[in-house]
């Protein structure tokens, strides 16, 4: 009886799917653009990213403009938050012909936008919901995160691509359920689709997937349905936001927090910011007509600055990540298991050469650095130990860190499974604009969504409309997939060694496929100072990153402290935090040498990594105490 409704909720998802096509019609590939504006305003702000020797203006620069800024004559935006969203909303502005200034307190992408899933995906539970809920809410969820997850890989198609997803079928009804299930995902998809999805028996799974387990629980595995969805790295992609947002002629700065709003009485309404830039201690006042908070987490903080009294909004949760090697999945394979015994999702994913594992999803409180508790590590480390066929283990991991997801909260929600994960804009006080949920994929129509508001509040003048659906981010113009071997064989790594010999090495593939992919057109650059400046030595045993990158992101990207180094411009806290530890004196050194700190600013970036770094759980003289990771 329930595999029959469940069968007839497919149909009748057919049906609705089929309706929503008819009833949405296909989107404006620039929507809200008036012809003889968009060409010329669109084409000046594409060349100046895609310029591969522009260079974004110096942070000096960037803080002599907000400083600039006057009641007479304010921003048109002031956005309040570094992350996907603000970065979003910075791009979207500017690029309508907006004058547009953000701030973010620590860096961009140092909150929930680098700790993601680092998935681009639609929402296959959504799906699943929306079918069985017959919740059309929802089943719009799916369409517009599917058309965004297409526009998000083709704007930077050098940080993001298309990844198989294995789902394990341990009967029949499995297989045909899921089967079903991801061909409507297909369907639903549409245009936007990036490779049909499809079934594998049991053999065919395991030659695809190795360490897949072949019974589980004394159930057999019967088959597995491969779809497709897809991955980024998100904090590169966040800073390429930031840094395109600057190209287009945004004023952006790091390190720099709000303290405070700057209020007309009168009119009763922001007109601007007190910012605090937290490297100096030096007090600024930024003027604008708008304030967009995009602060994430801390949106509610950042609301209470203007009200006090103002209800909130944010229902934070947890999501918990670990790294394993590369050993327990494939390269180009991930293994997604719907149900876990406790009816959690769990995956196993590849990502930069190593496997991430995840993911929790529990109600936690808000902080600036969340840990993972001991307790959410081993759960997933028990899950995937079920579906695998080697035995995982605690001193395996080399990293593991937990994410905060600033859900829109719903009064009638009774846990953060039942929260949507649609995105809420609202102005509750004049002239600040909030923009919290939604999710990674969604990043762009979010931003659009709250520039729409902020051009209403503020009744600004927009030279065009929206043209962030066909704006490539910086390093995606003109990027190819085998751009890489022009590295290969047209650079060498000049390194230094120990007793301060230059020798040369090899642009190896995997360097160069490293560089190709994290920086785009712009590699060349970087491995032009691996080669001229002798910085083309590894920071880190087993890892492509090279000394030359923290150069080019302390000129290039806004790189202030070490942190921002092995957490944002490269993932390397990510991926392995005892490497991380280990490179830490070398990328200080060469900070130092482009920043010109003394040796006191040093010592206090080495004492403040290692402190960030004990956020993340590696299992190396792991010892714990109440479920709580306390290092050696």
């Amino acid at each position: 009886m329930a595999t029959a409704i469940r069968l007839r909720g497919f149909g009748a998802a057919i049906v609705a799917v089929a309706g929503a096509y008819g009833a949405m019609g296909l989107r404006d590939p620039i929507p809200n653009v008036v012809e003889s504006d968009r060409g010329e305003s669109f084409e000046s702000v594409r060349r100046k990213i895609a310029d591969v020797n522009a260079t974004v203006p110096s942070r000096e620069v960037q803080e002599f403009a907000l400083k600039g800024s006057s009641a007479a004559n304010p921003l048109d935006v002031l956005v309040v938050g570094g992350g996907a969203t603000g970065c979003g909303v910075a791009l979207d502005a500017v690029s309508r012909g907006l004058r547009v200034g953000l701030v973010e307190r620590e860096d961009f992408s140092s909150g929930t936008s680098s700790r993601s899933t680092k998935l681009i995906h639609g929402g296959v539970r959504y799906l699943e919901k929306a079918v069985f809920n017959f919740d059309y809410g929802q089943l719009k969820l799916v369409f517009h995160a599917l058309e965004e997850r297409k526009q998000v890989i083709e704007n930077a198609p050098h940080l993001c691509h298309a990844l198989p997803c294995m789902t394990p079928c341990f009967n029949w009804f499995e297989v045909v359920y899921y089967w079903m299930g991801l061909k409507l995902y297909d369907v639903v998809a549409g245009p936007r689709l990036l490779h049909l999805s499809r079934y594998y028996s049991a053999q065919e799974s395991f030659e695809l997937f190795p360490t897949l387990a072949k019974k589980v629980q004394d159930r057999i595995l019967k088959g597995t349905v491969v779809y497709y969805d897809g991955q980024m790295n998100d904090a590169r992609l966040n800073v390429g936001l930031a840094c395109t947002a600057a190209l287009a002629g945004a004023t952006v700065l790091n390190h720099a927090e709000v303290i405070a709003f700057l209020k007309d009485e009168v009119a009763d309404r922001i007109i601007g910011a007190r910012i605090r830039n937290n490297l100096s201690g030096e007090e600024f006042s930024a003027y604008a007509k708008v304030v967009v908070n995009a602060a994430g987490p801390f949106c509610d903080s950042v609301r209470r600055m203007a009200d006090k009294d103002a209800p909130a909004m944010i229902c934070p949760s947890s999501g918990v990540h670990i790294v394993l090697p590369d050993y327990y999945s494939p390269e180009g394979m991930g293994l997604i298991v719907p149900k876990t015994k406790d009816g959690r999702v769990i995956f196993m994913l590849p990502w930069l050469g190593r496997t991430i594992a995840g993911t929790t999803d529990s109600s936690t409180t808000i902080t600036m650095l969340p840990e993972p508790h001991e307790d959410e590590i081993q759960f997933i480390l028990d899950a995937i130990c079920d579906y695998l066929n080697v035995k995982v283990r605690r001193m395996d991991v080399l990293s593991a860190w937990s994410g905060i997801r600033p859900l829109a909260m719903d009064p009638s929600a009774k846990n953060t499974e039942s929260i949507s994960r649609d995105h809420v804009v609202f102005e509750d006080y004049p002239g600040l604009i909030t923009i919290t949920g939604g999710k990674w994929t969604t990043y762009r129509s979010m931003a659009e969504a709250a520039v729409d508001a902020a051009v209403m509040s503020g009744k600004l003048s927009p030279t065009n409309g929206c043209v962030t659906n066909h704006l490539k981010i910086v390093g995606g113009d003109g990027w190819d997939p085998a751009s890489f071997t022009v590295l290969a064989q047209h650079y060498v790594r000049m390194k230094k060694t120990y007793r301060g010999k230059i020798v040369p090495g090899a642009m190896d593939s995997a360097i160069a496929k490293h560089l190709a992919h994290s920086y785009g057109t712009l590699a060349q650059r970087v491995a032009a100072i691996a080669q001229n400046e002798n910085l083309g030595k590894r920071l880190a045993h087993g890892y492509p990153f090279l000394e030359a990158e923290v150069a080019y992101c302390a000129r290039h990207e806004y790189c202030e402290s070490a942190i921002d180094f092995i957490a944002r411009r490269s993932r390397l806290a990510f991926l392995d935090t005892d490497a991380a530890t280990r490179a830490l004196p070398r990328i200080i050194e060469i900070l130092a040498a482009e920043h010109q700190w003394d040796r006191s600013r040093r010592k206090v970036e080495l004492q403040k990594a290692k402190e960030f770094l004990e956020t993340f759980k590696s299992s190396k003289n792991a010892q714990f105490y109440d479920g709580k990771h306390t290092g050696s």
